[in-house]
């Protein structure tokens, strides 16, 4: 009978679910994706985990804009930031903000969507084509306050970063993670959108993916049918890939991402590249979770985000010590035998803080908090050990000065000192190679050939070794990058694919060739990005039939990211290596079209021509795009060069003095334009390029042979001099180096 009776209701909802595909929706968005169901079937059964689940910030990812939703003050309120007013305001029910629009002009637009809850909430309008645009000014819940998102100076409108650009563009940055199954379904004959999802904001669906089929097998179960309409629930496997989906700082490879699938095959994640790490692991960039918690120790004794989290309410499974406590007592749990977490840590003999003191929490010491969108705090996944000593070498932020403000890295290596001896001053850590690396300390490249060695490093750790290593060291790692590329752990190989990049183009294939078939995808990108500027039909022999499949898997990432235009920017660059100079140049305009402030896709447009011999198309090419960015030194660079092709010598000068001009540091800019002086007679403007004091630390050979040149030619003995001093240091077993030092300090004392 009970059963019966829950069949009714189920097979009642799921009535009202097909019923309501037709009817309209109040949220032109929502649409039953096939195998999908309404999100209100779910709760017909599942009534706590609904319950749970809606307390959570996961069910305020997104939604219609109205008075439950908004959170923000419209009650005609400005707001001003250099210049731009901005006012927030209601008619009829319904929320508007006037500001700023496309043509820079002050414009009203309707508020369409809230995204996100707390401790900050942005809000989403439409501006035609299906285009929804995140403002860039966003509400504080917790100061009760308008703030503006951006850093430095607002952007201007036409640009990529200003509110009405690609980068706030909600269709092509955001919809990935806060709707239940969206698609983005670009149109790039128009560059409008039809995006539509199943639910306005996350839902059940987002993680155990479409429930059609569980609907089938609850309902055979239900009627007491021998076997069940499908195997097993119908649902895909939650798990920590789930959860990496989106909390992870990746690029989607695939488009329409099904949860319980493996993470490398739908996304690739980022590296601990120094943009987005500090040396030591540590976030720095909006990085999410993933790239920390791979690092961990945890991590590698098979924790997951379940043991710290409930899945449904979002929150932390525990309040304070006691989260940690679960594992990190005095008796080791059975599941960790192996990797023995036990040990008596929430004490003051550990903390050396008071008990119930913001000093004694675990997370505040091993997961210190890092602020996002200027007031969004959130935690470092690594739980790595405070190292307050390698602060001041590196640069990486330490739980202890973080928390005592005012207080120095020495003064807190003293108290570490006092505390514990000055053993955990030796304590392993991967700062010193990535750090190593970044300071261009060339006993880098040992130190992290010692890591992608070491078993007992995260694959994270090891797969960015190796990157890293090929970066600072070329064909010097050509062996690591082939042994890297035979690893057990796809991260490692990930590495590889990305490392043989900076290899010597006659040595890729040899490297990474194995990895055109690797089982991940994302693996298999990599390595068909890498390899396209090697590959002949001769040249790869039996490994065609892998680079083909492996370049249909780029070719689907490049679909994926169809609105991207750094993405065709890219894959416009790869045509142009397998010799498809046309459609390079479709892929390249195409990236324009998407976003004309780009300069990266303009460049690559440029050289495409150059390329090509056709040197006028490449000069106006780089002409346009200077004069979409103006401030641009790469850009007035480029140009340089391609007036120089097109024997504008007088132009070309302008052009490399405004690079220099814009990025006096750049030693190439300046070596450049120097010749340039040289060679219309303009020696002495050519050699006050070269100030003495650049000689101090100088580390271009070019640069320094230049001034050398210059200098000799005009009999300025005594700065040349110290440009050759300079060039000594740098080859000190150069013998004509040495002979000339002699003879101009020969000269320099007649001279005197």
């Amino acid at each position: 009978m009970q059963a019966a009776f829950w069949l009714g209701c189920l097979l009642a909802s799921v009535g009202q679910t097909f019923a309501e595909e037709k009817a309209p929706a109040s949220d032109p968005l929502m649409a039953l994706h096939k195998g999908f169901v309404d999100e209100k079937t779910c709760a017909s059964c599942h009534a706590d985990q609904t319950a749970a689940f809606a307390k959570s910030h996961h069910a305020k990812a997104m939604a219609t804009a109205d008075d439950k939703s908004v959170r923000g003050n419209f009650n005609n309120v400005q707001f001003d930031h250099d210049g731009v007013v901005s006012t927030f305001y209601r008619r009829e029910g319904r929320f508007f903000v006037r500001t700023e629009g496309p043509a820079g002009k002050q414009v009203d637009f309707e508020i369409k969507y809230t995204f996100a809850y707390e401790p900050l909430q942005q809000y989403l309008v439409d501006l035609g084509g299906g285009k929804l645009q995140a403002l860039d000014i966003a509400w504080d819940t917790q100061k009760q306050e308008w703030f503006w998102l951006g850093e430095g100076s607002a952007s201007k409108p036409g640009s990529t970063f200003h509110w009405t650009g690609p980068f706030y563009r909600w269709n092509r940055t955001c919809i990935d993670c806060h709707s239940t199954d969206p698609q983005t379904n670009f149109r790039p004959k128009t560059n409008d959108y039809e995006s539509s999802y199943v639910a306005t904001s996350i839902g059940c669906q987002s993680c155990h993916g479409g429930g059609a089929k569980h609907i089938e097998w609850a309902s055979a179960k239900l009627a007491n049918a021998s076997t069940a309409a499908v195997a097993g629930l119908g649902l895909s496997r939650v798990d920590a890939n789930t959860c990496f989906a989106c909390h992870a700082r990746r690029t989607r490879l695939v488009d329409g991402y099904q949860p319980g699938g493996a993470f490398l095959d739908h996304f690739s994640p980022a590296l601990l590249r120094s943009d987005l790490y500090f040396p030591d692991g540590q976030i720095l960039d909006e990085v999410f979770e993933f790239g920390s918690f791979q690092q961990s120790k945890m991590a590698k004794a098979g924790v997951t985000c379940f043991d710290c989290h409930r899945p449904h309410e979002g929150s932390v499974s525990a309040v304070g010590n006691a989260l940690c406590t679960q594992c990190h007592s005095e008796s080791a749990p059975e599941r960790f035998a192996k990797n023995d977490p036990s040990g008596a840590f929430d004490t003051p003999a550990h903390t050396h803080h008071p008990q119930g003191s913001t000093g004694a929490l675990c997370a505040n010491c091993h997961m210190p908090e890092r602020t996002y969108m200027k007031v969004d705090p959130r935690r470092d996944h690594s739980f790595v050990i405070p190292r307050p000593d390698l602060s001041d070498i590196y640069g990486t932020p330490n739980a202890c000065t973080s928390c005592h403000e005012g207080k120095t890295s020495a003064w807190a290596s003293e108290n570490l000192d006092t505390w514990y001896g000055k053993a955990w001053r030796e304590r392993p850590t991967i700062a010193h190679a990535f750090g190593g690396a970044t300071q261009n300390d060339p006993a880098s490249i040992e130190a992290l050939r010692k890591l992608v060695a070491d078993e007992e490093q995260a694959g994270i750790v090891r797969g960015s070794a190796i990157a890293e290593m090929s970066r600072r060291g070329g064909a010097e790692v050509v062996v690591d990058v082939t042994a890297a590329a035979k690893n057990s752990d796809p991260l490692v190989r990930l590495g590889a694919a990305e490392a043989a990049g900076s290899l010597p183009p006659e040595h890729r294939l040899d490297a990474i060739g194995g990895l055109l078939g690797d089982e991940m995808r994302a693996v298999r990108v990599a390595a068909a990005r890498t390899l396209g500027s090697t590959q002949s039909l001769g040249f790869l022999g039996h490994q065609r039939r892998d680079f083909d499949a492996a370049v249909a898997d780029l070719k689907a990432y490049v679909q994926a990211n169809a609105d991207v235009a750094e993405t065709q920017s890219s894959y416009g660059t790869f045509l142009l290596e397998q010799g498809r100079a046309d459609d390079a140049e479709k892929a390249l305009r195409r990236a324009i079209d998407l976003d004309p402030a780009l300069p990266g896709a303009r460049i690559n447009l440029a050289e495409l021509y150059r390329a090509t011999g056709d040197n006028a198309k490449s000069e106006k090419t780089y002409a346009e795009a200077v004069a979409a960015n103006p401030d641009r030194a790469d850009l007035r660079y480029g140009h340089g060069l391609s007036l120089v092709r097109q024997k504008s010598t007088e132009d070309a000068i302008r052009e490399l003095g405004a690079a220099v001009r814009l990025d006096p540091v750049n030693s190439r800019y300046r070596t450049t334009a120097a010749i340039a002086l040289d060679s219309v007679g303009r020696m002495e403007d050519a050699f006050a390029l070269f100030d003495p004091a650049l000689a101090d630390g100088a580390t271009d050979a070019n640069l320094l042979g230049t001034a050398i040149q210059i200098g000799l030619k005009l009999r300025r003995y005594d700065e040349t001099l110290r440009f050759a001093e300079a060039m000594a240091r740098l080859q000190p077993n150069d013998t004509q180096i040495a002979e000339l030092i002699r003879q101009l300090q020969v000269a320099v004392q007649d001279g005197k």
